[in-house]
Formats: structure tokens, sequence, C-alpha cells
């Protein structure tokens, strides 16, 4: 092909219908607050910037690098063993494991830290039972402080690694059975299996994981905020409240930024590098390993030792401050709290329902390379931590609201005051641009199971695009449409930093009311909004652990 043949078609594909056209404004309009945070990288330094080069930048740098390794460390080696226990071998509770080891997503980081901060801390009952049991008194033993860099390894290695632990186990248990039985046939037991065979062919997808994990480790406030490990979301809490400017936190927020794409074109320069294929699509019955004695003695207590730490642990300790508490903290303000937390968490999760269901089905009818590229494009909010988005939100919605509020004073002498900023508009924006992503690979994975003839088949019966989405792909992606809203609606709930940030004036969620009691260390009040966030996160939980399951039934 000639360039003049190139260019060509190139022109050809600019011709956009308006369903393209509104795919491209929405995914613009949605990756706005990051090219706002990423173009401060450009913007002249002041002496606030310099102020922090000179003082705690390096501690940002460095705390955020060892937090990202231990986690990484922690959340690999529980989830893939947890996942390969529970996928290969067979031990006394393995069934109830496959589920249950993936409760801990239900409980978010900074509520852990919270729990277990009041168990351990040393007024808490665990060292208080200790020095009434021996007599002993402050600097007469040694205990491990959990308000550290290393608690707050540990905190967020227990309640992320069943992303590992999700994707890990859905790859070994596609795994060819022609494979395993080789191996098996060449003398390999489990564990040789499992490091000779089964682990190289799940590397894309335990990969994958990890970076969630990883991206998740950079978007944590909470936590490190409340163990006073200083991180790159507190320094830009600090610069941007403490110092006023909002200039150098949006500059730090831009290389937060940095951090997170390198962590994406990593993951996905590792699956570049090489290619797993599986040499046959036979899917049997999985020849899983008879454990018996001692040896499923440890796999039990190896899938039992997160579950207990990262979920039942803490959730137990949280229903007996609940139960303690409740009397005088499930109010009239509780209740106005749960309303709050309910009205964000629907209204966002419908829209971006509605958004996504719009770009997915766009992205069917219209696979160019534009199309696909915007699709991308407004779907990489996931990957950025709230606090970045927040930072992202307000710049450009300050510059709206200063632009009409500066017309009507000049042409009708009068303020507008605040429209966008320090509203509900401001935080179910922010809300979108971190969650629309959910939406759409869950859509996405749902249109894909749907065969193209049918809407060939419907529009050549004269129906048009809106109406084949309407009463065809609408009623068959109903359990994926559910999915949807379950895990934007949960993930809003748990959402704390974009809320502190960008929160209206006197206006609460549940993770909001959490975080200031424990600020405050009222540790046991905190219990009834954080119980509540974890109820409402176990629904999905649920939900994804039957997807996994039925997805190996379908194979076989």
């Amino acid at each position: 092909m000639s360039y003049l043949q190139k260019w060509s078609c190139v022109i050809k594909s600019l011709r956009f219908s308006p369903w393209q056209l509104a795919i491209i404004i929405i995914a613009f309009l949605f990756a706005l607050p990051l090219l706002t945070v990423f173009s401060f990288v450009f913007e002249p330094v002041n002496d606030n910037w310099q102020h922090l080069v000179n003082t705690v930048l390096s501690r940002y740098v460095n705390n955020s690098l060892w937090l990202m390794l231990g986690v990484a460390v922690g959340s690999l080696i529980i989830g893939v063993s947890s996942a390969w226990l529970t996928s290969m071998c067979e031990f006394p509770g393995r069934k109830w494991f496959e589920w249950s080891l993936l409760l801990p997503l239900a409980m978010p980081a900074y509520i852990i830290a919270y729990t277990y901060t009041g168990l351990l801390d040393f007024a808490g009952p665990v060292q208080t039972t200790i020095r009434d049991t021996f007599g002993w008194r402050y600097g007469d033993y040694w205990f491990p402080e959990i308000r550290s860099l290393g608690g707050a390894i540990t905190m967020l290695s227990l309640v992320l690694y069943p992303y590992i632990y999700l994707l890990a186990r859905a790859a070994f248990l596609q795994q060819s059975t022609c494979v395993l039985e080789v191996s098996r046939s060449l003398g390999n037991g489990a564990w040789r299996t499992f490091f000779q065979v089964a682990l190289p062919l799940a590397r894309p997808a335990i990969i994958a994981g990890l970076s969630l994990v990883l991206m998740e480790t950079l978007a944590d406030y909470g936590t490190v905020q409340y163990f006073g490990v200083d991180t790159f979301t507190t320094g830009i809490f600090r610069t941007w409240f403490g110092l006023d400017d909002v200039s150098t936190a949006a500059q730090l927020a831009a290389l937060l930024m940095v951090f997170v794409f390198a962590l994406i074109l990593l993951e996905r320069g590792s699956r570049r590098q090489a290619r797993y294929d599986h040499t046959s699509n036979r899917h049997g019955e999985l020849p899983r390993y008879q454990l018996h004695g001692i040896k499923a003695l440890i796999a039990w207590f190896s899938c039992f030792l997160p579950l207990f730490l990262g979920f039942l642990l803490p959730s137990g300790q949280l229903s007996v401050w609940a139960w303690q508490t409740y009397e005088h903290m499930v109010d009239a303000q509780f209740l106005q709290l749960v309303t709050n937390t309910l009205l964000l968490a629907g209204l966002t999760a419908f829209i971006a329902l509605l958004l996504a269901l719009f770009m997915a089905y766009g992205k069917r009818l219209y696979p160019v390379w534009l199309v696909r590229s915007a699709v991308r494009l407004a779907a990489l909010g996931y990957a950025v931590p709230g606090t970045v988005i927040a930072v992202g939100v307000i710049i450009p919605l300050a510059v709206i609201d200063n632009s009409i509020d500066g017309w009507f004073r000049a042409y009708f002498n009068m303020s507008t005051g605040l429209l966008f900023s320090g509203t509900l508009v401001a935080l179910v924006f922010a809300y979108l641009v971190r969650f629309l992503a959910v939406s759409i690979q869950t859509v996405e994975a749902g249109l894909d199971k749907i065969k193209p003839s049918m809407g060939e088949a419907a529009r050549s019966l004269g129906y048009r695009p809106s109406e084949i989405l309407r009463r065809i792909h609408i009623p068959i992606l109903r359990g994926s449409l559910l999915t949807a809203i379950l895990l934007v609606f949960v993930d809003v709930m748990k959402e704390l930093p974009a809320t502190l940030i960008l929160r209206p004036f006197n206006f609460n969620t549940l993770a909001v009311r959490a975080y200031e009691l424990a600020s405050d260390e009222r540790l046991a009040d905190a219990s009834t909004a954080a119980l509540a966030i974890v109820l409402a996160g176990i629904i999905p939980v649920i939900l994804l652990s039957i997807s996994i399951a039925q997805s190996r039934k379908r194979h076989e």
C-alpha cells in the first residue's frame, strides 16, 4: 500500500457516525482529569516543591517502593499458593475455601487497619492480656508495632491477595488436562508440576493480578495515613491542605501517575515477551492430588490462616464492637450516613452502567482503532489513585466555575458561586472516572459471549442498533449488568480519598465517618460504619466466586 493510500484510509476512518463521535467525546471527558494532572509535569516548580525535594520527597518514594515490594511478596505467596491448593489438590474443606478465600476482598484496607490497631496496640486486649498474665509493665516485653511500614504491608497483603488468587485460580482451572497428565506421567509430584508446568502457564494471569495489587497499594490512603507511613497519597493531602498549594499537589500526583503507568507498561510488556499457549483444548476433570495426614493439615492451615486474619478475625471484632456501641451509634445521623452512601453508590453505579453499555456496544458496532482507543482511554482511570483523580477533577471544575462566575458578574452583576466544585456533581464525576473501567470490562465480557450473528440477523430484519441493544442484548446481559452495578456500587462505598477531598460541606459517607472516628481513636465507635461497608462488599465477592466455578464447568 502506498503512502497516499494509507493516508486515504486514515481520512476515511475519521468520518464518524453520531455513535462514534459520542464515544470519543465521553472518553475525552473522562480522560480530562488525568490529562490535567499530567500537564503539571511541564509546569515550573515553586518554593514548596523545592522544599518537598529537600525534605520529604525521598521518603515518599522510598516508602512507596518498599510498600509495593512488601505487598507484592506477601500477596503473591498467599494468592498463588492458595489458588493452587484449592484448584489442584484435594483436602478437607477445599470446596469451602474455594469461595471463602475471596471474602477479604470485601474488607477495605483502612478498616482492617483500624481493627488490628484496636486489637494489638498497647491498650488493646492482646497486650493487656499479656501484661495481666505475666505481671509485666510497659518496657518489660517486646511487641511488634502495628503502626509501621511492616504493619501497613501486612494489612494490605491480607486484603489484596484475592486479586492474585482470583486470576491465578481461574488460570489453573482453565489449563489443559493433557499438559498436567504428561507432567504426572513423568513422575512429577504436585509441587514440581506446580513450579515447572502450571506456574509458567499461569504467569500472565498472575502478573495481571499483581499489577492490580500494586495499583491498589499505591492508591491506598486510609491505611498508610493512619499508620503514619509517608507515601505519595499522604504527601498529596498534606501539600494540598497543609501548604494550601494545589499546583505542587498536582505535581506530586503527576509523579505518582508516572509510577502507575510504569506498572501498566511493565505488565503489558511482560505479556509480550513470551507466549503461553496450551497444546490441547481438552479440559476434562482435573486430576486433583489427594492430600492426607500432615500434608492435608498444612494445606488446610495455609488456606485458613489468610482467611482468618484477613476476614474472620477483623469482622468478628467489628461485630463485637458494633454490638457494644450500637445503642449510641445507630441513630438518625447514622441512618443519614447510610442514605448518603447508598445514594452516591447507587447513582454512580447506574450512570456507569449506562455509559459502559453505550461505549461497549458502540465498540462492538464500530471496531475501528479510534473507537477502541477511546474506550481504552475512558477506562484508564481505574489504574489511577482516587487522590490523583480528585486533584484532576477539582482543577478544571474550578476553572469552569470561575469562568461562569466571572461572566455573570460582568454581564449581570451577580455571582453564581460554585456550581460544580464542592458539590455532588464533582464527587460523582470523580467516582465515574475512577470506576467506569469496572463496568466497561464487565459489560464487554458479557457481550463477547453473544455471537455477532444474532445482531446481524436482527439488522437484516430492519432493527436499528439501539433496538437490537434494547430488545436482544440487554435481556441476555442481565447477569453481567447486575454484576457491573454491584461491583461499582461496592467500590464507591469503599472509596475514601476522593470522597474526603471532593465531598460537599457537611456531607459524610460511611467511609468518611469510619475514617473520622478512627482518627479520633474511637475505634469501637467506627465499627458500625465499617461493618456496614464490609457487609455490602460480600455480595459481589460471592458472585465472583460463583462465576469462576461456572467457568470450569463450561470448559468440562
